[in-house]
């Protein structure tokens, strides 16, 4: 049995399926979007772990007592900001958010590069531009960013304790070079910010960790992959 998560902007939804594919259960949890001015989506972080507990939990236990693994989905180009604590420095900005669209000129002035080296025109809806906006507009939140991960890698790392994300998700962010398939420094450099502030980069079928023992206990399965 495997156990997939899709950590989306209006719900978390948790599916079961055996090795065939064949879909055995779902469940989901609903999150809410918070618009605090026009144009703005952002969303508490802790919501999309409390979501995931919910809808994990929702599933029948006979099925999650039998799951070897488990797979990540989620809402691409979202910011959230951690700490040196891991904990989230604020709310996530979503990529439905429109506030920094002055920022993607001011970051394709920076890197004239930009497209070439990313295979993207600035917009807002990506990452990058999201931490020209926080530095600019909240300086000290900025200067406490000590990892910026995606929606569905926040729920990752509450999972299994790694900062880690996928290249095709990372491919969003504006932040990586994707003909080398690794960060660019010097899109991170044109953010103010260094390889420090990002996850490893894996392929999607890649291993990323594990499930602490911890989680592992509150679903009622193994300490399986992710």
């Amino acid at each position: 049995m495997y156990l997939g998560l899709d950590i989306g902007t209006s719900a978390v939804k948790a599916v079961i399926l055996d090795e065939d594919g064949a879909l055995l259960a779902e469940a989901s949890a609903p999150l809410n979007v918070q618009r605090p001015q026009p144009g703005w989506s952002e969303q508490d972080p802790e919501a999309w772990w409390q979501a995931a507990n919910l809808a994990v939990t929702a599933l029948p236990s006979a099925l999650r007592a039998s799951v070897v693994a488990v797979g990540l989905s989620g809402q691409m180009h979202g910011a959230t900001l951690l700490g040196r604590d891991d904990r989230p420095l604020r709310p996530a900005i979503l990529w439905n958010d429109g506030r920094s669209q002055a920022e993607c000129r001011t970051l394709e002035a920076r890197e004239p590069r930009t497209r070439s080296l990313t295979g993207n025109a600035a917009m807002p809806g990506f990452t990058a531009p999201k931490l020209v906006w926080l530095k600019a507009h909240e300086p000290e939140v900025f200067a406490a960013t000590a990892k910026v991960l995606l929606p569905k890698d926040y729920v990752r790392l509450k999972m299994t304790g790694d900062h880690a994300t996928d290249l095709s998700d990372a491919s969003g962010t504006l932040w990586l070079d994707v003909g080398r398939r690794a960060w660019s420094g010097d899109m991170l450099a044109a953010c103010d910010l260094g390889l420090s502030h990002m996850p490893t980069v894996h392929e999607g079928s890649s291993l990323t960790g594990r499930l602490r023992r911890e989680v592992a206990e509150a679903w009622g399965m193994e300490a399986v992959p992710v």
